[in-house]
């Protein structure tokens, strides 16, 4: 069931998006469009036939999303992901002590060594 209610969701929700663009813009809404007529404004016109698709798809969309909303908590077991994961912590590695932390030094030709000298000589 909740699979079927998924597929009308999406089919609601893309028939929303085309008939919302395919409706020409009447103004008003953020004070853009295409309003005509010199500033007179009469009533409000009859709703079109694309404005009762959109309420009716509308109203579909958000009758669809509260019982998707109402199925996944009735299917929720309260618990979380992270508990039904079979996560292993990390085998612990050794960090590398005394001459090894030092940068490596290579042969010189001096006396002196490549790398700078150790704090406690």
């Amino acid at each position: 069931m909740e699979n079927i209610i998924l597929t009308v969701h999406l089919i609601v929700a893309l028939c929303l998006i085309v008939i919302v663009l395919i409706q020409r813009s009447e103004g008003g809404g953020l004070g853009i469009g295409g309003g005509g007529g010199g500033g007179a404004m009469s009533g409000r016109p009859a709703i079109s036939a694309l404005g009762k698709l959109t309420w009716l798809f509308g109203i579909a969309f958000v009758i669809t999303s509260i019982s998707l909303t109402v199925m996944a908590a009735r299917n929720s077991n309260n618990s979380s992901v992270l508990d039904t994961s079979a996560v292993t912590a990390p085998a612990e590695v050794e960090a590398p002590a005394g001459e090894a932390l030092l940068p490596p030094t290579l042969p010189a030709t001096g006396d002196a060594p490549l790398a700078p000298p150790r704090v406690d000589e």
